[in-house]
């Protein structure tokens, strides 16, 4: 048809694909997240990792894990409401 590159892309190909790609990305990436806290026994400091130190350190192992397991949740969530509503938008607008 004649159409450059980012025209294609912008027109013709994005449209058809961001519907079918946001879901499966989506699910990726918080399974991610949800999988960095594998990377504590490692030993990166991260969430979990700083949960169990600051729980040896008072005693208090039960309830910095529960914090880091809320932590994890809310973000879990939060990442799960937005991918829904970009799922939405996509499923609304190619409708």
């Amino acid at each position: 048809m004649g159409f450059k590159f980012g025209l294609t892309m912008r027109r013709t190909i994005l449209p058809q694909s961001l519907p079918l790609i946001i879901p499966p990305t989506g699910i990726q990436f918080i399974a991610m997240l949800k999988d960095s806290s594998l990377v504590s026994v490692i030993g990166v400091w991260e969430l979990m990792f700083l949960a169990r130190t600051l729980g040896n350190k008072t005693f208090q192992h039960m309830e910095m894990l529960i914090t880091a397991a809320m932590i994890y949740w809310c973000l879990s969530m939060c990442l799960e409401l937005i991918q829904s509503r970009i799922e939405r938008h996509f499923r609304t607008k190619s409708d």
